[in-house]
């Protein structure tokens, strides 16, 4: 049986994740279902996008993830399925499956057009993951389509120069630490060798670490460092340009988010020098 993921923007407080949950139940009762996060900022396709394009590719092929994030079926935002990369996503088209899938090679994309017009989106979404979790065919959920919406706003841009990379924050995780929209394989294309600056509001960042712990200097006696607090710029696991703190807490110390003054959706400059 398939797994069926649930990335919303529902949060924590009302009874919408329950109600999904509970659809889904109705539907297929030996359903597996694993909440990737129900705290996405409210209507953030950017976020949203970002948090599920990280997650799925640890959970096997055939996986079902329903985006809960701007859900409502309108005439110029249909709900849709998405086989892409061998994984089945449900949502509505906002614009949110290219920013998943930017290069656009769906393998199948779906209209979903279902009898009962009463539905609500949870329990639209819900007939159609447990559909596709019993083995049913996509074309029996509607009609077969071949695009879907593209935003362009907060894509990554590059200037007639080539030397200089305008991106935007899309995303502030658990500890403040500031997600933005350039990925290491964009930024090493452009880079070409060449020295570079971050800018950042009124912060500039001359190098890139692997890791947080790289930015410490585990040679002087952890007594006499006092690093805790260090400012620092890397790619993150999923391949994005992260600005943070050093253990960053948002609680007490605070974070790149607090302590550096951003959020979404900031700009980021990368400069190249030639």
């Amino acid at each position: 049986m398939a797994i069926i993921t649930l990335t919303s923007d529902f949060g924590l407080k009302d009874p919408y994740v329950a109600v999904l949950k509970g659809a889904i139940y109705a539907e297929l009762e030996q359903a597996t279902i694993v909440d990737i996060s129900h705290l996405i900022s409210p209507f953030n396709i950017h976020e949203g996008a970002y948090t599920l394009k990280t997650a799925y590719q640890h959970y096997p092929k055939g996986s079902i993830h329903i985006i809960g994030i701007d859900s409502e079926k309108t005439p110029e935002q249909p709900h849709v399925v998405a086989l892409y990369d061998g994984h089945y996503f449900i949502g509505a088209d906002n614009g949110i499956f290219l920013l998943i899938a930017p290069k656009g090679n769906f393998e199948m994309l779906i209209t979903i057009d279902l009898p009962d017009k009463t539905l609500t989106p949870t329990h639209i979404f819900a007939r159609a993951a447990c559909h596709i979790a019993r083995g049913g065919r996509l074309e029996l959920l509607g009609r077969r389509v071949q695009t879907v919406k593209e935003v362009k706003n907060l894509t990554p841009s590059l200037n007639n120069n080539e030397n200089l990379i305008t991106g935007n924050v899309i995303h502030v995780d658990n500890y403040g630490n500031v997600v933005t929209n350039i990925t290491k394989n964009w930024f090493d294309l452009i880079r070409k060798g060449r020295a570079f600056e971050i800018t950042v509001l009124n912060y500039k960042f001359t190098k890139i670490y692997n890791k947080y712990s790289e930015s410490i200097n585990f040679d002087i006696a952890n007594e006499k460092r006092n690093e805790d607090g260090k400012k620092l710029a890397l790619f993150n696991e999923a391949g994005y340009l992260e600005l943070a703190i050093y253990k960053s807490n948002l609680q007490t110390v605070g974070g790149a988010s607090s302590l550096l003054g951003l959020r979404y959706p900031d700009s980021v400059f990368i400069n190249f020098i030639d």
